[in-house]
């Protein structure tokens, strides 16, 4: 039943997010935290932390993530574990597959068409919404507990808009830096 649960929740949590990663993290949030209380406050920070580090997108990080944790705070075998990652993971990523599936043939058939593509400019805002909606979710102080991060990320985001630095050295000394603060 729990394997329903998770690809029905993460396949309408893909269904509904336009924008990528970061714009499914409030939909992600509002369902794992709120509605089915999967994860607490402070695991979803931390997972988002998690996600944010590994390698591919941050919405689909978070299902797998979850849908680990899911079977394994029930008690799963390592196996079931995996199968519950790989059902959220899925269920997120099957909707985007199959709308960009349909996009594509669409598009073959409206490339021309004025409208079509006025359409698709109207989903910036709703992107941009989405994506401020995540970020105000993530500094609230159930979430973003301690000054130490704020200096960091100040420090971090100076760092990349006023200078050359290669974002890769930024990353690394930033997390050098919050291992050294947070010993």
């Amino acid at each position: 039943m729990i394997f329903a649960e998770l690809f029905y929740t993460f396949f309408i949590i893909g269904i509904f997010t336009i924008g990528g990663g970061y714009a499914m993290l409030s939909l992600i949030q509002n369902q794992v935290v709120v509605q089915h209380s999967w994860v607490t406050a402070q695991q979803f920070t931390d997972m988002v932390a998690i996600s944010q580090m590994t390698p591919g997108p941050i919405g689909i990080n978070s299902a797998t993530y979850v849908g680990y944790s899911v079977i394994e705070a029930m008690g799963g075998s390592p196996f079931l574990c995996l199968l519950g990652s790989f059902t959220a993971t899925t269920a997120i990523v099957l909707p985007s597959f199959l709308i960009t599936l349909w996009v594509c043939k669409l598009y073959v058939k409206l490339k021309n068409n004025a409208t079509f593509h006025t359409v698709l400019q109207s989903f910036k805002p709703v992107v941009i919404g989405l994506i401020a909606t995540a970020a105000i979710q993530l500094i609230t102080p159930d979430s973003f507990i301690d000054w130490t991060s704020w200096v960091l990320f100040a420090a971090a985001f100076a760092v990349t808009l006023f200078t050359k630095v290669s974002p890769l050295w930024t990353i690394t000394a930033g997390g050098i830096a919050g291992y050294l603060l947070y010993i």
